[in-house]
């Protein structure tokens, strides 16, 4: 097959996905053994990662170590501010990550969805049924991986939110403890139901069913969450964190439930799920509203807020929705 031939994208962005799992992540077996069945499926999948391995020697001297910490820095960049994405990108291509894959990109993607075996646009959500009967649902803009391989089930979240009903392990001799992993630390479940929300500094995780222990990173003394509770989970500790105003289970559903819920806290839930950025305007944030609210269609959702509330909701541009005060006429 001639070097020169013209590679669809399709093709090309599966192999930098896959060159990006197996030298940056840490691939088990079974995604090891998932690329193999990949590679030999169609000759155009080994012309396409013969091509991205091209770019390996421009840059020889970057260590692994050097390239995890360039990624870990443009994710805490993401993390500090989500409208500053493009800065984040900048750290990568400085780093040398970019001229590794001749990597595009497309649509800012989270380099944590490339490392994942499932992941969510934003916008998306997706169901997964694990090997053991575990049923997983992903929120917006989410990332996860699985280790099934050892006598633990794990279960790592690298970016977003999840809802997890852990599964009985039938197919194994004795049943496993089921764990979850976070860049805060890591939490036992203890046949349970139960969300795990990352944000900027800690994980958030709420109990509806049976119970969760929660292990901080940093060592610290763990905390065991009860079904109606939610605790934090953060480096240098694990504690009690207030009741939310809508349902934390809600989105596995695709709603925003609640009652009495802060419009600004409202609309900052609403903008995860929609490109672009929601402002609210300081005037009318403390407002209280209550309903159910799609987050498959989120203009529909601001468009009931400007029905039901005395409010304005103005398109600045296509990303960025502007809700202030309603009109005086």
């Amino acid at each position: 097959m001639p070097t020169s031939q013209r590679l669809p994208d399709a093709v090309i962005d599966a192999a930098i996905v896959w060159g990006v799992k197996l030298n940056y992540g840490e691939p088990t077996q079974q995604t090891r053994s998932r690329f193999q069945r990949w590679l030999e499926a169609d000759p155009l999948h080994r012309l396409a990662w013969e091509r991205v391995g091209a770019f390996k020697p421009a840059i020889a001297p970057l260590q692994a170590a050097l390239g995890r910490d360039v990624l870990a820095a443009a994710d805490r960049e993401h993390r500090r501010q989500d409208a500053q994405r493009r800065r984040a990108l900048k750290i990568l291509s400085l780093g040398g990550v970019a001229a590794l894959f001749g990597w595009s990109l497309r649509d800012e993607l989270g380099w944590q969805r490339l490392t994942a075996e499932a992941s969510t646009a934003v916008g998306q959500q997706r169901r997964l049924q694990l090997e053991d009967g575990t049923a997983v649902v992903l929120n917006t803009d989410s990332a996860v991986s699985t280790d099934f391989s050892g006598e633990r089930r794990v279960l790592i979240l690298r970016r977003g939110e999840i809802m997890v009903t852990t599964g009985a392990d039938g197919a194994a001799a004795s049943k496993r403890p089921f764990w979850v992993f976070t860049p805060f630390g890591k939490m036992q479940a203890l046949g349970t139901r139960f969300v795990v929300r990352l944000e900027s500094q800690r994980a958030r995780i709420s109990v509806q069913e049976g119970a969760v222990e929660l292990h901080p990173a940093g060592g610290g003394a763990s905390l065991i969450v009860r079904p109606g509770q939610s605790g934090w989970l953060a480096d240098d500790g694990a504690l009690a964190a207030p009741e939310q105003e809508f349902a934390a289970d809600g989105f596995a559903d695709g709603v925003i439930a609640g009652q009495n819920i802060r419009l600004d806290a409202l609309l900052t839930e609403l903008a995860r799920y929609r490109r672009g950025h929601i402002s609210c305007d300081p005037a009318v944030a403390g407002l209280r509203v209550s309903g159910l609210f799609h987050v498959a269609d989120t203009d529909r959702a601001l468009q009931f807020l400007l029905q039901t509330q005395p409010v304005s909701v103005s398109y600045r541009t296509r990303l960025w929705v502007v809700v202030g005060p309603a009109s005086q006429s």
